[in-house]
């Protein structure tokens, strides 16, 4: 198969509508059509159940679907590093470091003096991304290394160290009944009348339901504090909340590791230091 064929693929699956994933390629939709038809042909079985109405993927087209992804992760990644290790080469090492904006801030800034301060230290590149973000760029090439939260960030396929291991409280808008409390269970949230938020799909797209769309922290803050939802969140982002919003600890949520990750096949020694630097924090 061929990348173009993945790519083609993709974006049909992600989109199950063959007009919206022909303008998202940027091609006319007859020849998408025919491509997906030939790879099925190629393949000897249905990827895509087509009606009048609607596309939907067969078992078979979800097992591709995964895989697709991840083979034009791997090839993206490959011409990334490449690209890096030229740069390197040429006596300018950098490496790249993902973190979620607006999460483990004190981790980061310890981590970055600390490295700094390691003889033949690379020059580290912060990159702060959107919620989940972050593994994608490992995997895409785009960031060297990053620091991940379990069990909400997928570590699938990643070499990770765990760095600090934390309670979590819940976020609520001053006034609301729950915001007086000492401390909550997690029974005590079960009636609670606040939506969650709903956070963008790696498509980029929101799954449906009643809870408000959301982009980052500060956005997320803000509608805690106007009363529109609320949060569950490390014991550390106590440290970074606003004024108008309460935080209040869970005592039987589940807890938060926060981690450094790297692609098992990096050979970099800047991102091994960079790990042993984080570890010893």
């Amino acid at each position: 198969m061929e990348t173009r064929e993945l790519r083609y693929f993709v974006a049909v699956a992600e989109e199950l509508h063959f007009g919206r994933a022909a303008e998202r390629l940027g091609i006319a939709q007859p020849p998408l059509s025919r491509a997906i038809s030939q790879l099925e042909r190629r393949l000897g079985t249905p990827l895509l159940t087509r009606s009048s109405r609607s596309v939907t993927l067969t078992a078979a087209g979800a097992v591709l679907l995964h895989e697709a992804r991840a083979a034009l992760d791997a090839v993206e990644a490959a011409e990334q590093r490449t690209r890096r290790a030229a740069v390197a080469s040429a006596g300018r090492p950098t490496i790249v470091l993902a973190s979620k904006a607006g999460a483990s801030n004190e981790l980061l800034a310890k981590l970055l003096d600390a490295y700094a301060a390691e003889p033949g230290a690379a020059h580290v590149d912060v990159a702060l991304c959107a919620p989940g973000e972050q593994q994608r760029l490992l995997r895409t090439g785009r960031a060297d290394v990053a620091i991940l939260h379990a069990p909400y960030d997928d570590l699938t396929g990643l070499d990770v160290e765990d760095l600090v291991t934390e309670t979590q409280v819940v976020i609520l808008p001053p006034g609301h009944p729950l915001s007086a409390s000492r401390e909550l269970r997690m029974a005590d949230l079960d009636g609670i009348d606040l939506p969650v938020p709903r956070w963008p799909g790696r498509d980029g797209r929101y799954a449906d339901g009643p809870g408000p769309e959301v982009r980052d922290h500060t956005q997320l803050l803000q509608l805690i504090s106007l009363g529109r939802t609320y949060f569950l969140a490390p014991e550390s982002a106590r440290s970074q909340l606003r004024d108008d919003v309460v935080a209040v600890p869970v005592l039987d949520a589940r807890t938060v590791t926060t981690v450094v990750a790297w692609p098992p096949h990096s050979r970099s020694q800047h991102v091994a230091q960079l790990v042993r630097t984080a570890l010893r924090l």
